[in-house]
């Protein structure tokens, strides 16, 4: 079987204005929005690879969001064992994206090279940059990278089992999709459907322009892959369930 799941982690409700950059330009009521939070298992080319790990418990309590299932026991709970897994994607440095990296002991971490040096680097640490992530967090991957578990990629990179990274900034300075077959991981480049319907961009960016570019690539993937957005509450709705209990969706690749 050849799959991609969705697994929504964690929620929270904020306002438009949180979300969507300079959001008083619309001239729109300014009302309330779901943020859901995900992490992805890939299923592909006979390999398992995780894709993004989550905040953990006491950074997301700090921030105020709601965590649903510890990621760790969200595999747990889709047969998949945390400390069996050899790769675990890193689309980028923000806290709730690489919050449990200790949960996959086994694991090599997949990065951008210039996500990681910015985020190693001083400028990482600049107060308007530094709030999106935690210091224990790029700490643990200071770590990783000392071990030898973490590889550093360039532009566009192919992993065993044929899952694609191309790096398209924007968001953070090395953001990374990840294509699978016929399925887009956007992750952070797509928060939500509607800033790509309307040319909206996340309220959290370090490169705009690198942002509207990463806006039109995912449009001109749409038209033949299908997109997964990295925190709108649609995914869903859009993906049949895994089971009952709300936890994750599976999107199968290229109708396998």
């Amino acid at each position: 079987m050849s799959e991609v799941l969705a697994v929504r982690y964690g929620t929270r409700t904020t306002r438009r204005s949180e979300v969507f950059l300079h959001f008083d330009t619309y001239g729109e009521p300014d009302t309330g929005i779901v943020m859901d939070y995900y992490f992805w298992v890939v299923r592909h080319g006979g390999h398992t690879t995780v894709v993004d790990c989550g905040f953990n418990e006491a950074s997301g309590a700090r921030r105020g969001r709601t965590m649903l299932c510890p990621p760790a026991r969200a595999l747990d709970r889709l047969g998949v064992d945390p400390a069996a897994v050899t790769t675990v994607v890193l689309t980028h440095g923000h806290y709730d994206h690489i919050g449990n990296l200790g949960a996959f002991p086994a694991a090599t971490f997949v990065m951008s090279r210039r996500e990681y040096d910015f985020w190693a680097g001083p400028m990482g640490r600049k107060p308007l940059f530094a709030g999106s992530a935690e210091p224990e967090d790029v700490a643990a991957l200071r770590v990783a990278h000392a071990a030898g578990r973490l590889t550093l990629v360039d532009a566009r990179t192919t992993l065993p089992g044929g899952v694609e990274l191309v790096e398209v900034g924007g968001h953070t300075p090395g953001q990374l999709i990840v294509l699978v077959g016929d399925v887009v991981l956007a992750s952070d480049a797509l928060h939500y459907y509607e800033e790509l319907d309307r040319d909206r961009p996340f309220a959290h960016v370090a490169d705009l322009p690198a942002m509207y570019g990463a806006f039109q690539l995912l449009r001109d993937l749409a038209g033949t892959r299908r997109l997964v957005a990295g925190h709108d509450p649609d995914v869903m709705r859009r993906f049949p369930a895994t089971g009952d209990d709300g936890l994750a969706v599976r999107i199968s690749v290229d109708g396998r």
